[in-house]
């Protein structure tokens, strides 16, 4: 790897310990003590990536998280969060947020360094998109521009939103488990519960109001986008 790397993390035996595997990858890394002072790095300086703690003093994580997906200079910046907080409303509340990853402490560096790796490839793919454009009604999703239009009003969603969104219309009438969409959209080793899929569905609907039919609940296996 040869990426610039943010890690927003106030224990700083945990920073040295991000920044020395890092920098063994060959990645370039700053460290930011506050939510604050990330939020102001990440202004000057766009990195690759933000590793991102929660408990921060002052700006807890999830609201770094949330102005960085809700500002479009920064929107497409990955964000792994890695925090002692496992709990499962802690890892639904920062997928909805936007954030790519979530990685529990303590960690394995070299965990870590794979969860980098492969937020980074499915940047990149995002980034090299072939330009398709699904239509589906009144409903337009275009993966090159990331860009997805109701009639013609756009609809801001998150990363994962659009993954989930993009891969459930690319294959209109298939039922998908809970298991599957997740393996589709996140790839292997990702933090994430059936309950947080279900939590991204009723996001989802919500943002697209009157085309929200086409995601359809199938009992007691998982969703699928109607034909």
């Amino acid at each position: 790897m040869n990426d610039h790397i943010l890690v927003i993390e106030d224990e700083e035996d945990i920073l040295e310990l991000i920044t020395y595997n890092l920098s063994r990858e060959g990645c370039r890394v700053n460290g930011a003590a506050t939510g604050e002072a990330g939020l102001a790095h990440v202004s000057a300086n766009k990195p690759d990536l933000i590793i991102l703690d929660l408990m921060l003093p002052g700006m807890d994580g999830f609201e770094v998280c949330r102005r960085l997906k809700n500002d479009p200079a920064t929107r497409a910046i990955p964000i792994l969060i890695v925090t002692a907080r496992g709990e499962e409303a802690d890892v639904v509340t920062g997928l909805e947020l936007g954030a790519d990853d979530y990685l529990t402490k303590p960690f394995s560096p070299r965990v870590l360094v794979a969860r980098i790796r492969a937020v980074l490839r499915r940047g990149s793919r995002d980034e090299a998109a072939d330009g398709t454009v699904l239509k589906r009604g009144d409903l337009t999703i275009d993966s090159g521009r990331h860009q997805v239009l109701v009639a013609d009003r756009e609809v801001t969603l998150t990363s994962t939103e659009f993954r989930l969104l993009l891969f459930l219309a690319s294959r209109p009438g298939w039922v998908f488990t809970r298991d599957q969409i997740v393996n589709g959209i996140h790839e292997m080793n990702f933090a994430v519960t059936a309950r947080s899929i279900d939590v991204q569905i009723v996001g989802l609907r919500k943002k697209l109001g009157g085309e929200n039919t086409y995601i359809e609940t199938v009992r007691g296996v998982g969703y699928r986008f109607r034909e």
